[in-house]
């Protein structure tokens, strides 16, 4: 019975992975930016829904996030110290952005959709799902509609963002992977130390803490030029095929009756969401001469090491990006408690 099971998980694995390298290769013969990762999600995103048992077990998906947080940590360039002035301005900004993200989607969603005040508030949420979900299980808000419309925002962001980055800063220059290269003795004293500091993050409930605390070591390494830390291509792009198989899996609970019953809200929503994120980086682009597509990843409503790793394929300032993402993540977690009560009320007993 274990070994049938063990059989089973093994098959579905292995058929998810194939379906993403499929997916992945399509978009890079169509020349499609961040191919790999946006073609992974969409085939395996379509299989899903199709009802193919498609799966990506909890553990190949930590593996995955400390390789590719080491990889990033090759975008961080010497001068990413003296960057760091610029960070305030943008991270006050950060704060305006998140409320108005959250508003413009719960006004679709609400008055709109016609949701509930609950499930329009905790759809409108941009990210941080696992918490949010919990959240609105004590309030008893709609739980299918959440996640739908937090797992579509996602989908969503992954397909059309790179097209958004490219059309305002031109086309990426691969550098991203292969800004350095590592000698096999670099490599393995570096991969230790990443995974050292995955664990410490996981252990002091970072947010992403798998995928940042690598990636911030990593960077760390690299940028006062201690060690050399990167991986090789032919390890690289297999790791954006499997995170794009990863969120393309978020789907395997949604019926396609339910995605088809919240797609038009939660685009809508979506759509609203978005136009206030490109609002807020256009305003910062102005006012900090950052890049638009830096900023709009920076306060795009996505994941956390989905943005940054959009950042490093498209050759962005990852540490930037993974910066302001994860203040958005911890202020979110910190506060949602309490703004949750200011705008919904107490809980009914």
């Amino acid at each position: 019975m274990n070994s049938m099971s063990i059989e089973s998980i093994f098959g579905r694995v292995l058929l998810t992975v194939l379906v993403a390298a499929l997916g992945g290769t399509a978009f890079y013969l169509m020349d499609l930016p961040a191919a790999w990762l946006s073609g992974a999600m969409v085939f395996v995103a379509l299989a899903t829904l199709a009802g193919a048992p498609t799966l990506l077990p909890d553990k190949l998906r930590d593996t995955l996030f400390v390789l590719i947080g080491l990889s990033m940590g090759a975008g961080v360039r010497p001068d990413v110290l003296e960057r760091i002035g610029e960070w305030p301005v943008s991270m006050a900004l950060l704060v305006v952005v998140v409320v108005s993200v959250t508003l413009a989607g719960y006004v679709v969603l609400h008055f709109g959709a016609k949701w509930s005040r609950d499930t329009a508030f905790f759809g409108a949420i941009p990210g941080a799902l696992n918490y949010v979900i919990a959240l609105a299980t004590e309030r008893g808000a709609d739980l299918p509609r959440i996640a739908s419309s937090q797992s579509l925002r996602l989908f969503v962001l992954v397909a059309i963002l790179p097209f958004a980055v490219v059309t305002s800063n031109g086309e990426p220059t691969g550098e991203g992977m292969s800004v350095i290269v590592s000698t096999p003795l670099e490599i393995l004293l570096g991969l230790p130390l990443c995974l050292a500091a995955s664990f410490l993050a996981v252990k002091l409930r970072v947010p992403g803490g798998w995928m940042t605390g690598a990636f911030f070591m990593s960077g760390g390494l690299n940028a006062t030029g201690l060690l050399t830390v990167a991986l090789p291509e032919f390890v690289v792009l297999p790791c954006f095929v499997m995170m794009g198989a990863m969120i393309g899996c978020r789907f395997a609970n949604m019926t396609f009756r339910q995605f088809m019953s919240v797609l038009g809200a939660s685009i809508a929503a979506f759509c609203a969401a978005f136009l206030t994120s490109i609002a807020g980086a256009l305003l910062l682009s102005e006012m900090a001469g950052i890049p638009f597509g830096q900023a709009l990843l920076a306060y795009a409503p996505g994941g956390l090491e989905v943005m940054t790793l959009l950042a490093f394929m498209l050759d962005l300032d990852p540490a930037f990006v993974a910066a302001h993402q994860i203040v958005r993540f911890t202020s979110m977690v910190l506060l949602l408690p309490l703004i949750t009560v200011l705008v919904l009320g107490r809980r009914p007993t």
